[in-house]
């Protein structure tokens, strides 16, 4: 590829990246939800069903990294019916007449995606924070969980992205993309998975939120890390190199007349 051609790919790009954002600042309403939810979770959580809950550590020491997996799922969900509403509403065609490569439209709403995530997981930790959230990790253990959630809503991103893509209204991504709610209950993130039923123990124990989860936990709290930080890379680049493959291909066979 010449110079030239990753210049102008990069300007796409950016083009891309500049629109989506601007989309997302417009519906304020939306990336409002998404902070609220989890916020409310959290407190619904800590303050209704926390005092429940025997995890041998203060409880909200614990769901904190599982309330911050949920927000990612609700900025995932976003990211496919914004991806939805752009093939349904005619703007992709609009788009394939200019002079844009196709694989930026869906990295703009990737990055935009990353950028919201980035915001509400900001905001959700410092209202632990007032809640009583007290981490006891060095800097290296949080350059570890940050940069492990990144990777995770990158890959989460991109798996939205091809979900809108196949969606036939915005109210279909938004069904197809309820998984990604619902997945992080069937993990360690609010309750040990040794307390559910036996049949749903190895379920919840070796899925990979439960992974990312223990990992992020660990970083944070001073919990042993073991092998769960490994699983959880693993998980990622793995999910992250099919969601952008599906994705890819996807949008190709959907844009292709």
């Amino acid at each position: 590829m010449s110079h030239h051609s990753v210049a102008a790919a990069l300007s796409d790009t950016a083009t891309m990246i500049d629109r989506s954002v601007r989309l997302a600042r417009r519906n304020v309403d939306t990336v409002f939800v998404s902070i609220l939810l989890p916020v409310l979770m959290m407190a619904l959580f800590v303050y209704v069903f926390g005092g429940a809950i025997n995890t041998g550590t203060a409880y909200i020491n614990y769901v904190v990294p599982g309330i911050l997996l949920l927000t990612t799922g609700y900025g995932a969900a976003t990211t496919a019916m914004a991806v939805a509403d752009d093939m349904n509403s005619g703007m992709i065609d609009r788009l394939r007449s200019l002079p844009i490569r196709s694989f930026a439209v869906l990295t703009g709403h990737v990055a935009a995606s990353v950028a919201r995530n980035a915001l509400s997981t900001t905001l959700v930790i410092l209202a632990s924070f007032a809640m009583g959230f007290r981490p006891n990790a060095t800097a290296g253990d949080w350059l570890a969980a940050i940069g492990l959630l990144l990777l995770y809503v990158v890959a989460l991103s991109w798996l939205a992205a091809g979900l809108g893509v196949v969606a036939r209204s915005v109210e279909s991504a938004s069904t197809l993309s309820f998984f990604m709610l619902f997945l992080p209950y069937l993990s360690s993130a609010f309750v040990q998975p040794g307390t559910m039923p036996s049949w749903l123990q190895p379920i919840s124990a070796h899925q990979p939120i439960t992974y990312v989860v223990e990992a992020v936990r660990g970083f944070l709290t001073g919990v042993p890390v073991g092998n769960s930080a490994t699983f959880a890379l693993a998980w990622c680049v793995g999910l992250l190199v099919f969601s952008v493959a599906l994705a890819s291909s996807l949008y190709r066979q959907r844009t292709r007349r």
